[in-house]
C-alpha cells in the first residue's frame, strides 16, 4: 500500500496515473489513501480526493469501491463538515445517472436492451452457451452489453447511498431525496423486482432505527421535520406501487404508513389522509374487497366534506354517489360459509387488522375493535347524512334494491337507472382547500360505471331472493324450465346419425390425445425446470445476502462496541455532572423560595446561605408548606360557614315577596283570558253571518252550474266512446296483421322443411345409385379377373407340355452325343452352361407358381442364341475346340428353333388373340 506524506501528494499521484491511462492503479492509490488511518483529520483536499475517487469509480463501474470510500469519508467528516459528504454523494449519483442516460441514448432499442428480469442476477448458463454457439454479434447483443451494465451500476449506486445515509439525523433530507430518485428510476423503467427490494430496504432501515435507540446521530421521529420526510417517502412509495400495479406492495406500503404513525402516536395531515384513502380504495377495488373499498370512499367523503371549503355541490354529489354505489356493490351474504374454525379465526383477525388500517387508530384498543360489515356501513351512511347528498338516480336505485319488494318490476325499474348511472362520473372540478394538495391529484377520477356489473349482480340476487320468498312464485321457474325444454324437443327433435368423419378419422383422436399429453408433460417439465432455476437462483442470492449481512454485522458490531464504550464513558461523566448541577440548582431554588416567603411576611431568614444543606432546606420547605395548607383549610371553612348563613337569610326574606308576585300574576292572566274569550265569540258571529250571505249570493248560479256540468260530461263521454272504438279497430287490425304474419311464417317454415326433406331424399337416392354402380363395377372386375386367371392357367398348362417335350428331346440329343470322341467332350461340357441359358426362361415360364412376363416368354420361344461364354485360363489353349463346340451348339439351337421352338408360336398367338378379345 502506497503511503503519502500529505493528501495533496495522493491527489497528484492519481492525476499522473490517469494521464497515462492507468485508471485502475489511480483508483487503488486513492482507495489506499482513504482507508488509511493516518489521514483522519478532514481538510478541503479530502473533498477533492473524494470527487476524483468517485469519478474513477463511475468510469470503471466499481460500485463496491465507491461504497467503501464513502463509508470511510463519512467517519472522517461526520463531526466536522457533514455537508461535504452530502455534496460528494450528490455528485456520485449525478455522474451515475448521466452515464446511464448516455448509454440509453446510444442504444436504439431500449426495451430489448433492458429485457432483464433481475439487475442483480448474473448471466444464465443458456445465455453463455448461446453466445458461444451462435454467431450472433448484432445490435441486440451490443445494446444489452452497453445499456444493462450501466443501469445495474445506477441501481447499485442508489442502494449504496441509502445504506450509507440510513439512521443519520444530519442527512435525512438527502436520504429522502435518494429514495425518491430510486422510486422514479423503478417507475420510469418498469423495474418491479428492484422496486420490491427498495421497499424492503427502506422497511429494514426503519426497523433498525427502532431496534437500536441508543445510536449516535439517530433520527428522532418525534420531530415534525423528520416525521414529514419519512411520511413523504412512504406516500411516494405508495403512489409508485399503484402506478406499477404492484398491489401487494402497495398494501404493504399502507401498513408501513399506519405503523409509522402508530410509533409516534400522531395522525397525518388531511392532505396526506386523502391520498391514503384514495390509494387504499384502488387497492381494495382491484382485490374485489368491496366492503373495504366502500369504507375508504366513506372516509374520503368525510374528509372532503370537513376540510374542503371549495367543494361544489356537483362534486359532493359525485363523491356521495360513489360511496352509496360502493356500499351497494358489497355482496349481501356471508362468503365464508362452510369454512373451518381456524379459517374463520384467521379471516376475523385479518378483517380486524384491515379495519384498524381503515379507521387509522394510532392507539388501537382490543375492546374497541369491531369487524366491518354491510349493515354497519349502511348505518354509518344514514348517520353521516350521505343519502341526502346523492343524486336522485342513486337514491331511487338504493330504495329499489334495499327497501322495496318488486319481484316482477325490479328489472324494469332498475335497468334505466343503471343506464343513467353508467353515464355519470368524470374528474372533479373543484380544487381542494387542503394545503399543498389539489383534489384532482388526490381523489381518483369518479367512474360510476365501474359499479354497474356489481349492481346488476345485486339486482339479480334480489330478484331471485323475492321469487324464492314469494309463496305463489316459488316453483314457477322450475315449471317454466321443464315446459321450455319439452317445447324445444318437440320443435327440434334430436337427430341420431353417425358421423362419417368420426369413423374415417377415428385414429386422429388418439393421435391428438397423445400429442396433447406429450405437450402437457413437456410443459410440466419446463415449469419444473424454471422453478428449479428460480429456486437455485433464490438460494444463491440468499446465501450471498447472508454472507454480506454477516460481514456487515461483524463490522457494525465492532464499530458499535467501540462507540458503546466511548458512549458509556461519556454517559457516566455526564450523569455525574448533571447530578451535581441538579442538586446545586435545587438547593438554590429552595433557599430562594424560603427567603421570599419570609421576606413577604416581614421575617428574617433563620440560616445563612453558605451554612445550609439541601436536606435541611427540604425539611424547612415541607414544614412551611404543611403549615400554609392548614391555615388555608381554616380560612376555607370559615368562608363556607359565612356563605351558608348569608344564603339562608336571603331565602327567608325572599319567600313572602315571591308569593305576592305569584298572586298578582294569576289575577292578570284571568282577566286576559276573559277578554280573549269575548273577542273570539264576536269574531265567530261575524264569520257565520258572512258565510250565510255568500251562500245566498251563489245559490242563483246553481242551475247554470248543473247545465254546464251535464254538457261537459256528455262531450267527454262522446270523445271517450270515439277513442275507444278507434282503439278497438286498431287492435283488430293489429291482430289480423299478426295472424297473416304467423300464417306466412308457418307456410315459409313448411316450405323450407319440405325443400330440405326433398334435397335430403335426392341426396340419399344419389348415394344409393353410386353405391349400386360401384358394386356392379366390382362384380364385373371380379368376373374379368376370374376369366384372365383361367386363361393364364390354360397357358401355363400348355407351356408345361411343351417343356416336357423339350426335355425328352434334350435327353435324346444327350444320348447321341456320348459317341463323340473324347477330345470333343470337354469343350461341349464347358459350353453346356451357355447352352442351357436359353432354356432357363422357358423353365421359369413353366413354373406354375410364378408369373413370367411376355417379353421373356417371347425371347425363350424364338430361340435367341446366348452370348459366347467367357474364356479363362483353363480353356485358353483350346480355341479351335471351342469354335467347333460353338458351331455345334448353334446348329442345335437352329434345329431346336426349327422343330421345337416353332411350336410355341401357336399358343402364344392364341393367348394374345384372347387377350385382345
Amino acid at each position: 500500500m502506497a503511503t503519502f506524506a500529505r493528501p495533496e501528494n495522493a491527489l497528484k499521484r492519481a492525476e499522473e496515473l490517469i494521464n497515462v491511462g492507468q485508471k485502475q492503479e489511480a483508483l487503488e492509490a486513492l482507495h489506499s489513501f482513504i482507508t488509511s488511518r493516518r489521514y483522519r483529520a478532514w481538510t478541503k483536499t479530502h473533498e477533492k480526493i473524494l470527487f476524483k475517487y468517485v469519478d474513477l469509480c463511475v468510469d470503471l463501474r466499481r460500485g463496491r469501491h465507491a461504497k467503501d470510500g464513502l463509508i470511510q469519508y463519512r467517519s472522517i467528516c461526520q463531526q466536522v463538515n457533514i455537508n461535504s459528504l452530502e455534496e460528494v454523494i450528490k455528485h456520485f449519483m449525478q455522474l451515475a445517472t448521466e452515464r446511464a442516460e448516455l448509454a440509453r441514448s446510444q442504444a436504439q432499442a431500449l426495451e430489448e436492451a433492458l429485457d432483464v428480469d433481475d439487475l442483480e442476477a448474473d448471466k444464465r448458463p443458456e445465455d453463455l452457451m448461446l453466445s458461444y454457439v451462435s454467431g450472433e454479434k448484432g445490435k441486440d447483443r451490443s445494446d444489452r452489453e452497453l445499456v444493462t451494465p450501466w443501469f445495474k451500476f445506477l441501481w447499485e449506486t442508489y442502494r449504496s447511498v441509502l445504506e450509507i445515509l440510513r439512521n443519520n439525523s444530519r442527512l435525512e433530507a438527502l436520504y429522502a431525496m435518494t429514495a425518491h430518485r430510486a422510486f422514479q428510476f423503478c417507475k420510469q423503467y418498469k423495474r418491479t423486482t428492484e422496486f420490491r427490494r427498495l421497499c424492503e430496504i427502506i422497511r429494514n432501515h426503519l426497523a433498525n432505527l427502532n431496534k437500536y435507540r441508543d445510536q449516535r446521530d439517530r433520527p428522532d421521529l418525534a420531530a415534525p421535520e423528520s416525521l414529514q420526510l419519512y411520511l413523504d417517502t412512504r406516500f411516494e412509495q405508495l403512489k409508485i406501487a399503484t402506478e406499477l400495479e404492484l398491489w401487494q406492495e402497495a398494501f404493504r406500503s399502507i401498513e408501513d404508513i399506519h405503523g409509522l404513525m402508530c410509533m409516534v402516536k400522531k395522525t397525518p395531515k388531511p392532505s396526506l389522509m386523502v391520498v391514503y384513502y384514495a390509494k387504499q380504495s384502488e387497492i381494495f377495488w382491484i382485490s374485489s374487497n368491496h366492503i373495504y373499498h366502500a369504507y375508504c370512499w366513506l372516509k374520503l367523503f368525510s374528509l372532503q366534506k370537513s376540510f374542503n371549503k371549495n367543494l361544489s355541490q356537483k362534486d359532493l354529489q359525485l363523491i356521495a354517489s360513489s360511496v352509496v354505489l360502493a356500499a351497494l356493490s358489497v355482496p349481501p351474504f356471508d362468503q365464508s360459509y362452510g369454512a373451518s374454525h381456524m379459517e374463520l379465526e384467521n379471516e376475523k383477525e385479518r378483517r380486524l387488522r384491515v379495519a384498524s388500517l381503515i379507521a387509522f387508530d394510532v392507539e388501537p384498543k382490543p375492546e374497541n375493535r369491531e369487524v366491518l360489515s354491510r349493515a354497519s356501513l349502511f348505518s354509518e351512511l344514514a348517520s353521516k347524512g350521505v343519502m341526502t347528498c346523492v343524486t336522485q338516480e342513486v337514491k331511487d336505485l338504493y330504495n329499489i334494491l334495499e327497501h322495496e319488494f318488486l319481484p316482477l318490476d325490479l328489472a324494469i325499474k332498475a335497468q334505466p337507472l343503471l343506464t343513467k348511472i353508467s353515464k355519470l362520473g368524470g374528474k372533479l372540478s373543484s380544487a381542494s382547500s387542503v394545503p399543498e394538495v389539489r383534489l384532482s391529484s388526490s381523489v381518483p377520477e369518479v367512474r360510476l360505471s365501474q359499479y354497474v356489473p356489481a349492481l346488476e349482480k345485486l339486482a339479480n340476487l334480489r330478484l331471485l331472493q323475492q321469487n324464492v320468498e314469494s309463496e305463489g312464485l316459488r316453483d314457477h321457474l322450475a315449471t317454466f324450465a321443464e315446459s321450455v325444454s319439452r317445447a324445444r324437443i318437440m320443435i327440434y327433435p334430436p337427430v341420431k346419425s353417425t358421423s362419417k368423419l368420426g369413423e374415417t378419422l377415428s385414429d386422429l383422436v388418439e393421435v391428438v390425445e397423445k400429442e396433447h399429453k406429450r405437450l402437457l408433460a413437456r410443459k410440466s417439465i419446463i415449469e419444473k425446470r424454471k422453478e428449479e432455476q428460480e429456486r437455485q437462483h433464490f438460494e444463491m442470492e440468499r446465501e450471498e445476502e447472508a454472507k454480506r449481512q454477516k460481514l456487515q454485522k461483524i463490522t457494525e458490531e465492532a464499530e458499535q462496541r467501540r462507540l458503546a464504550s466511548e458512549f458509556e464513558q461519556m454517559k457516566n461523566q455526564r450523569i455525574l455532572r448533571e447530578i451535581e448541577e441538579r442538586e446545586l440548582e435545587e438547593a438554590q431554588a429552595l433557599l430562594l423560595e424560603a427567603e421570599k416567603r419570609r421576606t413577604k411576611r416581614g421575617k428574617k431568614p433563620v440560616l445563612e446561605g453558605e451554612k445550609i444543606t439541601k436536606q435541611h432546606l427540604m425539611e424547612l420547605a415541607l414544614t412551611e408548606q404543611l403549615r400554609e395548607r392548614q391555615e388555608m383549610e381554616k380560612k376555607i371553612q370559615k368562608l363556607a360557614k359565612t356563605l351558608d348563613y348569608f344564603e339562608r337569610a336571603k331565602r327567608d326574606e325572599a319567600a313572602p315577596l315571591i308569593e305576592a308576585a305569584y298572586q298578582l300574576r294569576l289575577a292578570e292572566e284571568e282577566a286576559l283570558h276573559e277578554r280573549e274569550q269575548k273577542l273570539e265569540i264576536e269574531l265567530s258571529r261575524q264569520r257565520h253571518a258572512g258565510d250565510l250571505e255568500e251562500k245566498r249570493r251563489l245559490s242563483r248560479m246553481l242551475e247554470n252550474k248543473r247545465l254546464f256540468q251535464a254538457s261537459v260530461v256528455s262531450r267527454r263521454e262522446t270523445e271517450f266512446n270515439r277513442i275507444q272504438s278507434e282503439r278497438e279497430e286498431r287492435i283488430n287490425q293489429i291482430i289480423q296483421s299478426r295472424k297473416q304474419e304467423r300464417e306466412a311464417k308457418r307456410k315459409m317454415i313448411y316450405y323450407l322443411r319440405s325443400e330440405e326433406e326433398r334435397q335430403k331424399r335426392l341426396l340419399e337416392e344419389e348415394e344409393a345409385r353410386k353405391r349400386e354402380e360401384m358394386e356392379r363395377k366390382k362384380k364385373e372386375e371380379a368376373e374379368r379377373k376370374a376369366k384372365l386367371d383361367e386363361i393364364a392357367e390354360k397357358q401355363r398348362q400348355r407351356e408345361r407340355e411343351l417343356e416336357e417335350k423339350e426335355r425328352q428331346r434334350r435327353e435324346e440329343l444327350l444320348g447321341r452325343s456320348n459317341a463323340v470322341p473324347a477330345r470333343h467332350t470337354v469343350p461341349s461340357t464347358m459350353a453346356h452352361p451357355a447352352e442351357a441359358a436359353p432354356v432357363a426362361p422357358a423353365s421359369a415360364a413353366a413354373s406354375p407358381a410364378k408369373y413370367v412376363p411376355r417379353f421373356k416368354r417371347t425371347s425363350a420361344e424364338a430361340g435367341v442364341p446366348a452370348p459366347p461364354p467367357e474364356t479363362d485360363k483353363w480353356t485358353s489353349g483350346r480355341s479351335s475346340d471351342d469354335q467347333t463346340s460353338q458351331q455345334n451348339d448353334r446348329w442345335r439351337d437352329d434345329r431346336r428353333s426349327a422343330f421345337g421352338g416353332g411350336g410355341g408360336g401357336g399358343p402364344r398367338s392364341t393367348w394374345s388373340s384372347r387377350n385382345r378379345g
